[in-house]
């Protein structure tokens, strides 16, 4: 499903939609296959992603920028994911993004929901541990010196799998 804009022609703003499907599938490759490298392109210098927030409490009332959990920023965002998936314990992963709602807010603005699948490895010893999860991805995007670009991601999970010692690679290191 695409929300159009009434005020830009259709084909323009299907051409938009294409972009950020390729910037969405981008990010997931680049995080997959840790090219850290790429990961900062794809997004806007003031980005904030909530994906972070381990609590399952409801913040909703307070800014994204200030949630538990949030990381703002490319250098920041970059890290963080970079540390969670290829710090002290390499985690492999791969993720897929399913059927897209991509609504355009404005020329320069846009928001989408995709359903998400990932799952992660890890090598404790001789015991692989594991992560299997389904959700939602919500996203905002800008489109900056004509480019779209990620400013805002939040992850909800519907559902998560994994192993009893899969979180205890975080304490490695």
């Amino acid at each position: 499903m695409t929300v159009f804009l009434a005020s830009v022609p259709v084909a323009e703003q299907l051409a938009w939609r294409i972009e950020i499907e390729a910037l969405f599938a981008a990010r997931l490759r680049a995080m997959d296959t840790k090219q850290w490298h790429r990961y900062p392109e794809l997004h806007t210098e003031d980005v904030v992603s909530e994906t972070f927030d381990f609590s399952g409490e409801d913040h909703s009332h307070l800014p994204p920028a200030e949630r538990p959990g949030a990381v703002v920023g490319t250098d920041a965002l970059t890290t963080a994911i970079r540390t969670f998936l290829d710090g002290p314990v390499h985690v492999t992963s791969a993720h897929h993004g399913h059927s897209p709602e991509i609504t355009f807010t404005s020329e320069t603005t846009a928001s989408g929901i995709w359903a998400m699948e990932d799952h992660l490895w890890w090598t404790d010893g001789e015991i692989e541990q594991t992560l299997h999860g389904w959700g939602h991805y919500h996203e905002e995007y800008r489109r900056v010196d004509g480019r779209w670009l990620i400013g805002y991601r939040n992850l909800t999970r519907l559902r998560v799998d994994h192993t009893p010692g899969f979180y205890s690679y975080r304490d490695r290191g």
